[in-house]
Formats: structure tokens, sequence, C-alpha cells
């Protein structure tokens, strides 16, 4: 698993926070789409494929994110 993640480890963090933050997060009013489309999802009304691109396209920073934050967050080498 490790070295199909390699290529997260050659991405800076700033970078990542900027753009989760920013891509993620847009529009910002009235209420983030990433948070309008889990609703959504939840909700079980995520059914066209505008939306279910909207959750991809505005959730892949957080999830890259989050990834990166694993990683960084002590995964043993030894493995």
């Amino acid at each position: 698993m490790q070295n199909k993640l390699a290529w997260l480890d050659n991405i800076s963090l700033p970078p990542l926070l900027i753009i989760a933050g920013l891509l993620g997060l847009a529009p910002f009013v009235p209420e983030p789409h990433v948070w309008e489309k889990l609703k959504m999802l939840s909700a079980g009304n995520l059914s066209k494929p505008l939306d279910i691109f909207d959750l991809l396209l505005h959730g892949t920073p957080w999830i890259l994110l989050g990834l990166k934050l694993i990683r960084m967050g002590g995964v043993s080498k030894s493995d």
C-alpha cells in the first residue's frame, strides 16, 4: 500500500491545505458545496450526475488531505 501512495509524499502540505480550503469549500455562501452534497448523500437525494461530480470535485481535496495527514502521522516503515 505504501508504494501506491508514494506520490502523495511528494505533495507539499501547505498547497494541499489551500486547495482543500478553497476548492473543497467553494462556494462559501450560502453553504459549501461539499457539505451540501454530503447532506444530499445522507438523505439519499444524490442522484443527478452533476451532483455526484460536484461531490467528487469538492471532496477529493479533503480525501487527499486526510490521506496525506495519515501518512505524515507515523505510518511505520517496517510494513
